[in-house]
């Protein structure tokens, strides 16, 4: 028998979160025996997506502002009508080139509706395909709250119209889709809970850091960074700290930051063994970001978040305030943030006990693999 076939879109605007656990779930897919394609159309991210996955990588496009209220191209200029016209029709040509059994779309309906602008069209070419591949939508456990009045409406009449299922990549015992999208009760019985995608268990880390402050994909990451090198000034020698930038984070910012480093203090962009350092590490400094959270859920590290809240966004805060209430992390406000802040922190969660084995199901890549396999089978 051939392997059934995948066809995976997933745009990250701004961050390197969606592209990540996307990832994660191909790369369980491919381990699963499915033939996956991932369709990428933001910059290009190193290690992402995985080694067995086919790529088509559409021309990028980035948000155009920390409030995502327009896209850019990769050199910063505003996206007009042709450029996206030929990247729809890009994307066309590679569903009808691939011939899926099972099509998944990570975000929308419940996110990117900037992207509407070859997703209805690609809507529409899966339903008239004959034969017609199943239609999932990929999201991650919490929603953006504050939407427009109309905009769950409309989500929940596109789910219904068009999608065989909603992946909700989450553990219903930590937080429920209806905690952050009112009308999930109209598509309750599309919804498939799968566990939170979190990375598998890390190996042992190959050297140690007492304390890791990291910024995710760096885009807006320039102030956290910038306060926990402060705050390592401030606190003794002998603490050695680990600074990842990330890999968006502006040339001119990481090349202030690389101004007079403290010796016990080390700055990187990108690690791609994070998840092992952390289980080395006494403290994680981070924002509340779901791939970044998993990491730390893997881990026995202390955690203090600083939530991402530019543009209006929730999703952050509603994350770590329910880290904070099960006693798996500490909170800073993101605005405002100094380094003393950093510092009391960090003296807190030094002095704070260790941290005891997490109950939540970090399983949700292999689970969504399952639930997929499940669904073409019948079974």
């Amino acid at each position: 028998m051939t392997a059934p076939r995948i066809f995976f879109y997933v745009q990250h605007l701004l961050g390197i979160g969606h592209i990540a656990r996307a990832s994660r779930i191909a790369n369980a897919l491919v381990k699963d025996g499915f033939d996956v394609t991932v369709v990428t159309g933001g910059l290009p991210v190193p290690g992402f997506p995985g080694d067995g996955v086919k790529t088509v990588a559409l021309p990028a496009v980035v948000a155009s502002n920390a409030g995502f209220s327009g896209l850019a191209d990769a050199d910063g200029r505003p996206a007009g009508e042709e450029f996206l016209n030929a990247r729809r029709d890009l994307l066309l040509e590679a569903f009808h080139a691939a011939r899926p059994d099972v099509v998944i779309i990570e975000a929308f309906p419940f996110g990117r509706r900037q992207m509407r602008f070859e997703l209805l069209p690609l809507l529409a070419a899966i339903d008239t395909a004959e034969p017609r591949p199943k239609l999932l939508s990929s999201v991650r456990d919490i929603l953006q709250e504050n939407r427009k009045a109309g905009r769950d409406a409309e989500t929940a009449a596109l789910v219904r119209a068009h999608f065989d299922a909603v992946l909700v990549h989450g553990d219903p015992g930590f937080i429920r889709l209806e905690d952050t999208f009112p009308l999930t009760a109209e598509i309750a019985d599309r919804l498939r809970y799968t566990g939170l995608v979190a990375a598998p268990p890390a190996p042992e880390p190959s050297e140690t850091f007492d304390i890791i402050a990291s910024a995710g994909g760096g885009a807006v990451g320039a102030a956290l960074i910038g306060a926990a090198k402060e705050a390592a000034a401030l606190l003794p020698a002998d603490l050695r700290w680990l600074l990842i930038a990330g890999p968006n984070l502006p040339e001119a910012d990481f090349a202030a930051l690389s101004q007079d480093v403290a010796p016990n203090v080390t700055l990187v962009r990108f690690r791609k063994d994070f998840p092992s350092l952390l289980l080395g590490a006494k403290v994680s400094i981070s924002q509340a970001g779901y791939n970044t959270v998993g990491d730390l859920l893997r881990s026995q590290c202390r955690a203090i978040l600083i939530p991402f809240v530019a543009g209006g966004e929730t999703e952050q805060t509603v994350r770590a305030e329910r880290l904070l209430a099960l006693d798996l992390a500490d909170i800073l406000p993101e605005t405002g943030l100094t380094s003393g802040h950093v510092k009391e922190a960090v003296e807190k969660a030094l002095a704070a006990p260790g941290r005891g084995a997490v109950s939540l199901d970090l399983d949700g890549a292999e689970k969504t693999a399952g639930i997929i396999r499940s669904m073409l089978t019948g079974n």
